[in-house]
């Protein structure tokens, strides 16, 4: 793996570590892709990542790292995105020494790139990636290490999944990495998408596993609900791709 830094054996931490100082965690919201940006952050080292940062929304989310007095130690994707460009390239150059992570089978360039069972970690906490494979070759889930929270991209939305008709998709693939990755978790693991087009904010394991009603079909019928979606194409792709593979070394705007 490109940057073995990124390894750490996360099981042994905890949510708080110890002190009983939990995580911080903030939540943000970019309207027009309805894409959430995750800043999660170790109050005592200060050290802190972002998880799905956009590039029109970058410079909101340098400032809160700013405000927060915390050091950002990388900007991560979980999959290259097809309805905006990521945020990394702007923050490497906002944040110095910020680096960009993306999975290695999506093909994207990065700073650093990562594989199933990788963990990446800051101060006290680490997030172990998880293959999700399925709506994009290289999506992943992030779990955090005591499986309290995973943050999933588009592999598992509240009451829905990405979709699977274009960037290698297969309905098939994302239906068992789901069913082996995410819902394998405890049920109470909070379930952070990176979207919502309903103003939700948060679900859980177990709401998942009972009531989304694609998922808790079987695979056939998953599969027939998916290959008749007929959705519209994005209307970012043609240029948020290109870019996004790319990923955080793409020159930024002036």
């Amino acid at each position: 793996m490109a940057g073995a830094a990124l390894r750490v054996a996360g099981r042994q931490l905890s949510q708080h570590s110890g002190s009983g100082v939990p995580i911080l965690l903030r939540q943000m919201f970019e309207p027009k892709s309805c894409t959430y940006t995750y800043l999660l952050g170790d109050r005592e080292s200060r050290e802190a990542i972002l998880i799905d940062p956009v590039l029109e929304t970058a410079p909101r989310d340098a400032q809160l790292v700013k405000e927060l007095g915390l050091r950002l130690l990388y900007a991560v994707n979980t999959h290259c995105h097809a309805d905006h460009i990521t945020g990394s390239g702007l923050l490497r150059s906002l944040l110095p020494g910020c680096q960009s992570v993306i999975s290695r089978l999506s093909g994207a360039q990065a700073d650093l790139h990562i594989e199933d069972g990788d963990s990446i970690h800051f101060g006290r906490f680490a997030l172990e990636t998880r293959a999700s494979p399925g709506h994009t070759p290289g999506c992943v889930t992030f779990v955090l290490n005591d499986h309290s929270m995973a943050f999933t991209g588009d592999a598992l939305l509240i009451r829905g999944c990405g979709r699977t008709d274009f960037q290698q998709g297969c309905a098939k693939t994302l239906y068992h990495s789901v069913h082996e990755k995410i819902f394998t978790l405890p049920g109470d693991c909070l379930i952070y998408p990176a979207h919502d087009y309903r103003g939700l904010t948060v679900s859980t394991v177990e709401e998942e596993r009972t009531l989304n009603p694609r998922l808790t079909l079987s695979c056939e019928e998953f599969v027939k609900v998916m290959d008749n979606l007929n959705l519209p194409k994005p209307q970012q792709i043609d240029f948020a791709v290109p870019a996004n593979m790319r990923c955080g070394i793409q020159t930024p705007p002036s």
